[in-house]
C-alpha cells in the first residue's frame, strides 16, 4: 500500500524565515468563546513563507506571476535524490555523480538542510544548488525542481540560479521537509495558493510512494 508524506512545513507564529522576509502573524479576530458566531482568523505572512513555489517574476521583471505556473508541472512523477553526503553546494559535476534516473521531469534534493527545520532559527549557511548546476538541470530536461529549505541558491548569491530557472520555467519549489521521506521515486502533489498577480505562493506539497 502506498504511503502518502506531506513534506510542507506548517505555517505558524515564529518559523524561520528567509532575513527581510515579512514574519508570520495569525490573529484571532473573533471567537465563540467571546459570543462571536464562529470562531475567525486573520493571517499575514511572506508569500515565500515555509514550503512555497516561486514564480518566474520573484525574480525576473515583467515575467509571469504565479497562476501562470502550469499545474502539470506540480503534480506528477518525482525522484527524490540523496544529496546528504554533499557538503558544499550543489554544482554540476556534482549533480553528474548523484544518482538521478534517466528522464526525471520533477526533481527534489534531499540533503542536510532538511535538519535544520528542528531548529527554530535562520542557519548561517544551507546547500544550495549554483548557476552552473542550474544549467545541468535545464540539459536534464527538468520541469521542476525543489530544495529542503527556504531557498534554492547559495547563501548571498541568489539570482543566477533562480534567472537561469524560471527564464525557463523551471518550476521551484523550496521549503519542502523532507526528513521523513527516503530517496526514490514518489508521485508529487504540489499545489500552490492562487494569489493572483504574486511572485510566490505558499503550497501544500505531498509526496505518494
Amino acid at each position: 500500500m502506498a504511503l502518502l508524506y506531506d513534506v510542507s512545513v506548517p505555517i505558524r507564529p515564529g518559523m524561520p524565515v528567509f532575513p527581510g522576509d515579512p514574519t508570520v502573524h495569525i490573529e484571532r479576530v473573533a471567537a465563540l468563546s467571546k459570543g462571536d458566531v464562529c470562531n475567525l482568523s486573520r493571517a499575514d505572512l511572506g508569500v515565500h513563507s515555509g514550503t512555497h513555489v516561486d514564480a518566474p517574476n520573484h525574480f525576473i521583471e515583467g515575467a509571469g506571476a504565479i497562476e501562470t505556473v502550469p499545474i502539470e508541472a506540480l503534480i506528477g512523477p518525482s525522484f527524490v535524490v540523496d544529496a546528504t553526503s554533499v557538503t558544499s553546494n550543489i554544482d554540476a559535476r556534482t549533480i553528474a555523480s548523484l544518482h538521478i534516473p534517466d528522464g526525471v521531469e520533477r526533481l527534489l534534493f534531499k540533503t542536510t538542510n532538511s535538519a535544520l527545520w528542528a531548529k527554530n532559527e535562520f542557519p548561517e549557511n544551507w546547500v544550495g544548488i549554483t548557476e552552473d548546476g542550474a544549467f545541468e538541470l535545464l540539459e536534464r530536461g527538468v520541469r521542476l525542481v525543489g530544495i529542503d529549505y527556504l531557498s534554492i541558491a547559495p547563501k548571498g548569491d541568489p539570482t543566477p540560479t533562480h534567472v537561469a530557472l524560471l527564464d525557463k520555467r523551471v518550476v521551484i519549489l523550496e521549503g519542502a521537509d523532507l526528513r521523513a521521506v527516503q530517496p526514490g521515486a514518489y508521485e508529487l502533489y504540489c499545489l500552490p495558493i492562487l494569489l493572483h498577480g504574486s511572485d510566490g505562493a505558499p503550497a501544500r506539497t505531498l509526496l505518494r510512494g
